[in-house]
């Protein structure tokens, strides 16, 4: 089977895993040949990718971390509790996130249970949601690349919980962020980007007065853009004075933020993102929690459709354990050609990069 963001379904493409609600009901099931009327209600339901059959991929083996319908409900979750929270007058928010503490514990034990039965996390598309979703999307991309993070590390349970909640309310100061800056397409002014840092601030200010969350959980909305070096905000602090929450989800918040597509920026690939997290370990980022995102994450999830710097198509069919932006290739085609097929190993050949890879904005 093949991995394809949704908007790039083809009519009478066959459908290779059911499709499910976020209440566990079957919406299309396999096997089905799906026609216009079908993908369009697959995109309003807000399903971001599906598996489809593949004559070259039959024995690839696909295993999603977080299955879609958890994903769907998480999203749902978010968005909601997100409305309420960016709605409620001043003297009203601490109570309304008093109300959501529980839904949020809920969530993170949710994403918790589903990442334990896996070995690795799949990395699929950081662009799965409309750009009027990113923060949502963004909260629950950096809650599961967190936890993931806290599992890697070894992290007791009720250190994963706090994890966890100041994971997925990181950027909650930016409800109080006006649209028109979060998503304005061109460059800041000097004074509009003031007003996008002051969220960090205005996260801990919301979240230490919560009485049903511990502490920390502010600090992780305080501390997520600083750096070890002392360059970040909102208070210079170096490495020393900042606490490990801090520094996982500062990784795990760059790592999807430039590996989404965004309005002022196009999206970069995974390995590339990796790069760069690479380039700042030890200095910005913490070293270890670098290598143990390596560790961690699936860069390009098996069923994913690649292009390569050779002129040739295929599909990712497996890991190399250890060297996961390099994994073994289907090769498919040939300058717009269809091959036989034949698997590529790009670890033994490293001539050879991904240069694209199907997403919900490119298809390939």
């Amino acid at each position: 089977m093949r991995l394809v963001g949704t908007k790039n379904i083809k009519e009478g493409a066959i459908l290779a895993k059911p499709i499910l609600n976020d209440r566990g009901r079957v919406l299309i099931n396999s096997g089905i040949r799906l026609e216009k009327k079908m993908i369009k209600r697959l995109l309003d339901f807000g399903i971001s990718y599906v598996y489809l059959e593949d004559k070259h991929t039959k024995d690839i083996k696909v295993n999603d971390a977080i299955s879609e319908q958890v994903k769907m409900e998480a999203m749902q979750t978010i968005e909601k509790s997100f409305d309420m929270i960016k709605s409620a007058d001043a003297d009203d928010i601490s109570m309304v996130m008093e109300k959501n503490t529980p839904i949020f514990k809920k969530l993170v034990e949710k994403v918790l249970l589903e990442l334990k039965n896996h070995e690795h996390l799949s990395s699929v598309m950081s662009d799965v949601y409309l750009y009027d979703n990113y923060i949502f999307s963004h909260s629950l991309n950096v809650t599961i690349y967190t936890l993931a993070l806290g599992l890697e590390l070894k992290l007791p349970p009720k250190q994963m919980e706090i994890l966890g909640l100041g994971a997925i309310l990181h950027d909650i100061g930016k409800m109080k962020v006006p649209l028109e800056i979060l998503l304005k397409p061109g460059s800041l002014t000097a004074e509009e980007f003031e007003i996008i840092k002051s969220h960090a601030e205005a996260g801990f200010e919301m979240l230490r007065k919560v009485e049903t969350l511990p502490l920390l959980v502010s600090h992780c909305a305080y501390q997520h853009h600083e750096r070890l070096n002392g360059s970040g905000y909102p208070r210079g602090i170096e490495a020393k004075d900042i606490h490990l929450f801090g520094k996982i989800i500062a990784v795990a918040d760059v790592f999807d933020a430039i590996t989404s597509n965004r309005v002022y920026h196009d999206a970069l690939l995974p390995h590339e993102a990796l790069e760069i997290l690479y380039t700042g370990s030890g200095y910005l980022y913490d070293a270890k929690i670098v290598e143990a995102f390596r560790r961690a994450i699936v860069l390009y999830p098996n069923g994913l459709s690649v292009m390569l710097s050779n002129g040739e198509k295929g599909i990712v069919c497996k890991q190399n354990k250890g060297m996961n932006e390099r994994p073994i290739v289907r090769i498919v085609e040939r300058e717009g050609k269809e091959i036989p097929p034949y698997d590529l190993n790009l670890k033994e050949d490293l001539s050879i990069v991904i240069t694209q890879c199907d997403s919900l904005q490119n298809p390939l």
